[in-house]
Order: C-alpha cells, then structure tokens, then sequence
C-alpha cells in the first residue's frame, strides 16, 4: 500500500468513519462502494437499500449489514448519517427534504482526486470523447484510468493511483445532479433535449449538465460548445464549435482550426475508423484536451488505431444486398439525422421506443425532405409516424423484429439500413446495448 493508495484510503475511511452509512442501490456501482466499505472503513452501521431483492448469500453480504428492499426501500434514508446514491437511483425527495448527507462514490472520489480528473459530458459524443482521449494517452505512455458513466465505477479504479495519474471519467446528468466538487479539467461536448421524464424541463436538465463546471476553481480549464458557453467561470473557458467558426476550436470539413493560437490539424479522414462528420468534432475535442501531453504524431498514430464503441453507427453485416449499420445508443433527433448524414447510401431508419416527451419537430421535418424508407416502431415511432406526412415510404410496426423484416423488404439493394432510435430504449430492452445486441441478432439471422 504506497503513499498515495493511503490517501484514498484514508480518505474514505475517515469520510465514513463513526457514520451510519445506506448505500442507495446495489448495481455496479452500489457493489463497488460496499467492497471499499467493507475492505477499509469501519462504519457505526452498514445498510444497504434497493428497490429489487438482494440475495445476501449470493453477495458474500454479512448478517451485520442491513437490508432494505421493496418498494419502501427509501423511507429509510433519515436512519442513516450518509447515503451513497448510485446514478440510476431517482430520489423520492430532494437532499433539502432529508436530513442525511446525500453523496456518491463520485462526490467521493472527486474530493479526493479532482486535480488528477478530465471530466467529460454531454447529451451526446460523452462516451465516445471518453474513451478516445484515454486510447490516446494510453497509448502514448500516459498513466491513465477510464471510469465513470463508461460502465466503470471510480472506486474500482481508485487503489494504486500516484500523483501523476491522469483519470479520464465519463459524467452523466445523474453522477453530476448532486456534486459539490467539479474536476480540474471538464469537457461539455453539447446539451440536447433528454431526460425529461426525470428533469420536466430543460433547465432543470442543464442545471444538473453544469455541475461539471460549476465549482471549478481558479485556473481550473473548461471546453465547453459555444452554444453553452457561460459568460463567467473561475475556469479558463475554450469554446469549441462546428457551427460558429469564432470558437476557439472550430472544427469543418475535417479539419480544426484552433483560432486562439493559429495552429490547424486535418483529421486523416481516409485512415480512422470513426464514421461521420459528427465524430470529426469529438476528435476536435479530443485533440485539445490532450495537446499538453502528447505531440501531434503521437495523436495521430493514436486516433488511426482507435475502434468505435459498440452500437454507435457500428456496421454491423451486408445481408440481403443490404448494409446494417447499428446506432443504438441514439436517443435524440440530432443524433438520428447525423446517421443519416453519416452511413453510406442511405435507404431505411428504424426510429422510436421508449417516450420520453422530447419533441421531434426537428427530426421529423428532416425525415419530410428525405427520400429514405421510415420505419417506426414502438410509442415514440408511433407519435413521429403521426408527424409524417403519409406516403409510400413512412412506415410503422409495433417491435423492433418487425422493423427489421420489414426493413429487409423495402430497403433497395445496395443500400444502407440503419437504426438509430432517436429514443431510450428502456421499458422495452434493459439499456440501449441490449437494444442493439438484439438487433444486430435479428440482422443476422438474416443470412
């Protein structure tokens, strides 16, 4: 156990010390903060609350740690002193209402480590950004971490870190919603409508987005979308755009301009494996974030051998004459219409599922002035599909298995099918992976 292993753990250990402690959920990240507890605190009393039954045996869980499940699983939380809220927990009343310390492992480990921290968030682009950014460092002899929304739980990454550990963390609007410590450097790629079946507005949802800068402290660095850019930060604040070319860094036709100091890279779009002109802004983001620790030909030698995350504009096979591309992780209408820019040929979109309530005007009115196949599907497809003006190409069928066959009828030889639901995916899959693993299962069975 070196220096700095210590001071996490002993961090945690005094943050937790003499307190009752609920841990709020025992997904990935509930489990992960119940083995740092039980490796190295001392506690005046575990629990350990869930809305779905816990099998005790199963977890290795003690007889001396409470279990709280079922429905009321949160009417205890004014028992305890401290409640670690996992991200996928919805509070039934604000931390005003409550008398416990509402935390996280994130509030946590940021407290700890937000100097060593590049923050990423974003409607859209988050996971992605990530994870190139840590394929560059890592792959230019950085230490370096990934943790966070990428299906990492910091605690996980937490032991073992020196000084000199970079920690690329992927930030949701839920790990964000309640933090009181932002990291040193934060990246907020965009902000679309989502979430509002949690949020009810925009600006609730935009609240929550800005904690990532909000308590940033000075000389602290923020790149943040023009669009978004706020007008006061203790950060240094570089704006970043492929729209208004008076950002900072401007990003068109492959190549960044980075206006505050002259410099101009052109992205070798005929050597990586991103596809679509949106992935050339999230590669302008990255570019900036990691120019302080490697040089451009490390960059660039980096960015050639990085593979595009599963179900994000994925091809997926050529079947029935006809190219499959999965873009499962698309939940917003921005994102559906740059998949249509973006794979080849164009010829079908599967769109809808889980409703939200976000509008799809935008999404619709482009889809009007398109001559691609629609198929919708589920409650989001049917109330895009009642948007459409009817013809010959608009279609709606209930599932995702009947969008499929159907799209394998229609769609011209040659051509490209792609879904991109402009929708979640919940209530119907278990998340939008699963969601795109069944698609590309019913794709090819095809063959």
């Amino acid at each position: 156990m070196n220096i700095v292993k210590n001071k996490f753990t002993e961090y945690i250990r005094k943050y937790t010390e003499g307190k009752s402690v609920c841990i709020l959920g025992f997904g990935r990240e509930g489990r992960a903060t119940y083995d740092i507890l039980a490796r190295y605190c001392s506690p005046a009393k575990t629990a350990i609350a869930d809305l779905n039954v816990i099998d005790r045996a199963a977890n290795g869980i003690p007889e001396d740690t409470e279990l709280i499940c079922g429905e009321n699983y949160q009417k205890c939380l004014d028992d305890y002193d401290m409640v670690f809220k996992s991200p996928g927990i919805v509070l039934e009343k604000q931390p005003s209402e409550l008398k416990c310390r509402i935390t996280s492992e994130t509030q946590a480990f940021f407290e700890v480590y937000r100097e060593q921290i590049i923050g990423i968030t974003g409607t859209k682009g988050k996971s992605t950004v990530s994870s190139l950014i840590y394929h560059i460092l890592k792959k230019s002899g950085i230490d370096c971490r990934l943790a966070g929304n990428i299906g990492i739980p910091v605690f996980n990454i937490a032991e073992g870190m020196t000084e000199n550990t970079i920690v690329v963390c992927e930030l949701s609007c839920h790990q964000l919603e309640y933090m009181t410590v932002s990291p040193a450097c934060a990246v907020f790629l965009n902000l679309f409508e989502e979430h509002l079946d949690h949020y009810g507005t925009m600006e609730r949802y935009h609240k929550a987005k800005k904690n990532i800068f909000t308590h940033q402290e000075d000389g602290d660095c923020l790149l943040i979308n023009s669009s978004i850019a706020p007008k006061l930060s203790n950060a240094f604040i570089h704006t970043i755009s492929a729209e208004d070319s008076k950002a900072d860094i401007y990003v068109s036709s492959g190549i960044v301009d980075n206006n505050a100091n002259g410099d101009t890279y052109i992205i070798p779009v005929d050597k990586i494996k991103l596809l679509g002109v949106h992935n050339h802004y999230n590669i302008a983001a990255a570019y900036f974030i990691t120019a302080p620790f490697v040089d451009r030909k490390q960059f660039e030698t980096a960015l050639c051998s990085f593979d595009p995350l599963a179900h994000r504009l994925e091809f997926v096979a050529e079947a029935k004459g006809i190219r499959w591309y999965d873009d499962s992780i698309s939940t917003a209408c921005a994102t559906a219409i740059e998949a249509l820019k973006s794979v080849p040929e164009p010829g079908t979109i599967l769109i809808g599922g889980m409703d939200r309530g976000i509008d799809y005007t935008s999404l619709a009115d482009y889809l009007k002035k398109s001559d691609v196949n629609v198929i919708c599907m589920e409650a989001s497809g049917k109330r895009i599909f009642d948007m459409l003006e009817p013809n010959e190409k608009i279609h709606y069928v209930p599932h995702l298995e009947d969008a499929v066959k159907l799209a394998a009828e229609i769609t011209p030889c040659g051509k490209s099918c792609v879904m991109s639901p402009a929708s979640a995916s919940y209530g119907i899959f278990k998340n939008f992976e699963e969601r795109g693993d069944v698609f590309q299962s019913l794709v090819k069975a095809l063959h």
